[in-house]
């Protein structure tokens, strides 16, 4: 095989099937390997196809300037054309990638101008909103808008569609991939749909991202940050077709970064956590197929932008993302801490109209030291003892002043099923307490020294 120049590698990536992490399914489940295109991604087939248009159309002359908003793998498909004719770059990126994608970036000779993830895209200091006033400041520029541009999808349509069709030899059931821009999910949506209409397309979005609930529900949710890079969005890019999607499944970034991992170790394929994202619900799907079916799932990039998070031991413990060695829920620790305190144990909790100095004394009784506000069974918020302290201490009269003036907001309440994990998690980002909602409708409360001492009986319990 050889070619005229490296734009000619892109594409007629290959189907390989998986073997170990598949144990037990019935189905064949095959990755389109993406991963090895010349750019290490999916975004190398647009970015040709973007560029080309813009040169057929005029709106991309010689020695003119690329500018893109990119998670990263886009730019580096479009630096890649850039080098070959010649044209300069400059991107923008968002704070939560990769420290490999933007050093990647920059050794293909881009500029690169990082933004802030946590605004909404059209804050001006959004890497959408700066990509756009770049454009317009600067001479002979062209932005591509990658979520904006209709040959997005048609480089799918035109190019992975018929690869994927034509390597399962006409027999795929099931194809699944995530969304960002969705346009390789609709691009191949539409493809092999035109060629089988019973072929399932099954989107794949990340927990915090718009998709999932405005596929089931119709309803447009406030999108919050997560950590996987490439897939989801706090808005509808117009190259997402939903016409062409059967269903959509959320993961967590949690269970996309394990699934990454085991992927890379499992079956030697080292990809990034978007694929992670893919693979898990995948094999949820697969789980209910039969071996008359063939599934394929979409891996769009390599691991070699994720080697300081996601395959980075520290970064993966810093996030709590790794499982205990031992499995451990909310009820267990509410139940131990219960039989250390000689037994069952009602939640302590007080109306806001009680008296600072009375909240003090009810957590002394107790041997506590926080309470829960509550006022017609609504958690309205909770006082700490240093709250109370406090307020002793710069002279306030703590016996006229009531809990309502001073509480703080209220403690997260979670599900009895929750590990030790998330509850961590929960106390290390500031909470003092956590309350537990156990099975029998009763409530519990769960402080740090609570779940250490806990965690400690049923580990060795469980020895």
């Amino acid at each position: 095989m050889k070619f005229e120049n490296i734009l000619q590698a892109i594409g007629n990536t290959p189907l390989i099937r998986l073997n170990r992490i598949t144990q037990g399914l019935k189905v064949p489940v095959y990755i389109k390997a993406e991963f090895l295109n010349p750019g290490g991604s999916v975004k190398d087939r647009i970015a040709v196809s973007m560029i080309e248009d813009a040169e057929k159309r005029g709106l991309l002359k010689p020695g003119g300037t690329i500018i893109e908003g990119t998670s990263g793998n886009t730019g580096i498909g479009l630096a890649l054309v850039a080098a070959l004719k010649g044209y300069k770059i400059v991107f923008t990126i968002t704070d939560k990638q990769s420290r490999e994608k933007i050093n990647f970036l920059k050794a293909l000779g881009a500029e690169v101008i990082v933004c802030p993830t946590a605004v909404a895209p059209e804050d001006p200091r959004s890497y959408y909103s700066v990509a756009k006033a770049l454009a317009k400041e600067i001479p002979n520029a062209y932005y591509p808008n990658q979520y904006d541009n209709p040959k997005n999808p048609e480089a799918h349509y035109k190019t992975t569609g018929p690869e994927i069709w034509r390597d399962t030899e006409s027999k795929i059931t099931h194809f699944v991939a995530g969304i960002g821009t969705g346009g390789t999910l609709s691009g191949v949506g539409k493809y092999l749909k035109e060629k089988n209409p019973k072929i399932k397309i099954i989107a794949v979005d990340p927990e915090g991202s718009l998709y999932y609930d405005y596929f089931h529900q119709k309803k447009v949710v406030q999108a919050h940050p997560y950590k996987v890079e490439g897939i989801g969005e706090d808005f509808f890019p117009t190259t997402m077709d939903f016409k062409v999607v059967d269903d959509v499944i959320r993961v967590t970034d949690r269970d996309s970064f394990l699934m990454t991992r085991k992927l890379a170790r499992t079956e030697g394929i080292f990809s990034g956590g978007s694929s992670g994202s893919a693979m898990w619900a995948g094999l949820q799907v697969a789980k209910k197929l039969t071996e008359k079916d063939l599934l394929v799932i979409l891996i769009p990039d390599t691991g070699m932008r994720y080697l300081s998070k996601i395959y980075n031991e520290e970064w993966m413990s810093e996030n709590q993302y790794f499982e205990a060695e031992i499995p451990m829920y909310a009820a267990e620790l509410v139940r131990a801490k219960r039989t250390e305190n000689g037994g069952r144990r009602s939640l302590i909790s007080i109306p806001p109209q009680t008296t600072c100095f009375a909240a003090l004394e009810v957590m002394r009784k107790g041997d506590i030291s926080q309470l829960p506000v509550i006022e017609n069974d609504k958690l309205l918020g909770e006082i700490h003892e240093d709250d109370v302290l406090n307020l002793l201490l710069v002279g306030k009269e703590i016996r006229k002043m009531i809990v309502r003036e001073v509480m703080s907001d209220p403690p997260p309440v979670v599900d009895s099923k929750a590990r030790i994990e998330a509850l961590v998690r929960l106390i290390r980002s500031g909470h003092p307490a956590v309350l537990v909602q156990m099975e029998d409708g009763e409530t519990d409360i769960l402080t740090k020294y609570d779940i250490l001492h806990a965690a400690t009986r049923v580990a060795e319990q469980t020895r």
